[in-house]
């Protein structure tokens, strides 16, 4: 039974670096190859070291006992560098946490480890997002001192074994595909790209990729509408869309968009300080060009 299971997690470990090269080099043509390849062959099956006895709380308020256990968990560290609230993504985390709890087959510990500018910060965004799961506020950067992660923040969430060996890599929020991959382990399924080209694909016209909002007052929020035209022979269906931060909304439609018709992306943007901004949305669709990535810049002042 041991042998089988090492077996299987060498087998997940393999199919998970096909399909998370694959999705990677989609959304980032110009990467280079060889150096995901490498990072992703380097953490394959790594063991993750944690700090003796780290210090987890709750909205930053209290501090609390939070043994880190002998089950599968989904560590995520975020580190001191740009926005807070972009890379954190509280909300869209405790919807994963809930669609995690509803479809796992094994316990799963979540291990959030963050590494902020001024813990104070994330002390307003854990209150002001409600989020009331243990996180630890790594004021010393001591789990990244002990494992040196890798600078991209796609690379800086890990699924973990039970032996807090690495059995995927990516985060899960900003990628949906990255996401559908986690769940499949998390199953026990078959981690493969899913039969994309047996999905019926459309075709799709962006009337503009960029907006510019130009300049105005930092503490005004200000909208945008980007519009997607189906000039296909089938039905296009959004299945998911991601900003690089949190201070970007979109809302659109979830009904599927006949052959002919367009949709409408509303997109709102409220600045957290001034300063020149350059955010993006990603669209996944069944379009043959998806992921599609739309772009919002301007100057706050």
């Amino acid at each position: 039974m041991c042998r089988f299971m090492y077996e299987l997690k060498t087998v997940i470990r393999k199919l998970f670096i096909a399909c998370f090269l694959c999705l990677f080099l989609i959304s980032c043509k110009d990467a280079k190859t060889d150096a995901i390849i490498s990072l992703l062959q380097k953490w394959d099956g790594k063991e993750i070291l944690f700090p003796k006895s780290p210090i987890f709380t709750i909205k930053g308020k209290d501090t609390i006992l939070y043994p880190i256990l002998d089950e599968y968990k989904i560590l995520t560290y975020v580190d001191s560098i740009g926005c807070t609230s972009c890379k954190l993504k509280l909300s869209q985390w405790k919807e994963f946490m809930a669609l995690v709890d509803s479809v796992k087959s094994e316990s799963i510990q979540f291990l959030y480890f963050f590494y902020p500018k001024r813990s104070a910060d994330v002390c307003q965004l854990l209150r002001a997002e409600d989020f009331d799961y243990p996180i630890c506020i790594d004021e010393q950067d001591s789990l990244n001192k002990l494992n040196d992660f890798p600078s991209e923040i796609a690379f800086q969430t890990f699924l973990l074994d039970k032996n807090n060996r690495v059995l995927a890599i990516g985060n899960p929020i900003h990628n949906s595909k990255i996401k559908e991959i986690y769940l499949k382990i998390i199953q026990g399924g078959e981690v493969k790209l899913d039969g994309e080209k047996n999905v019926i694909q459309t075709k799709v016209n962006v009337d503009k990729s960029v907006i510019s909002l130009g300049h105005f007052d930092w503490q005004k929020k200000q909208k945008a509408s980007f519009v997607l035209k189906n000039i296909g022979k089938s039905l296009l269906v959004i299945q998911d869309v991601n900003t690089s931060c949190g201070c970007t909304e979109v809302t659109y439609s979830k009904e599927p968009v006949r052959p002919g018709d367009s949709i409408l992306l509303n997109v709102s943007y409220k600045a957290e300080t001034p300063g020149s901004f350059n955010k993006t949305i990603t669209v996944y669709c069944n379009a043959n060009s998806s992921p599609i990535v739309l772009r919002i810049t301007g100057d706050a002042e």
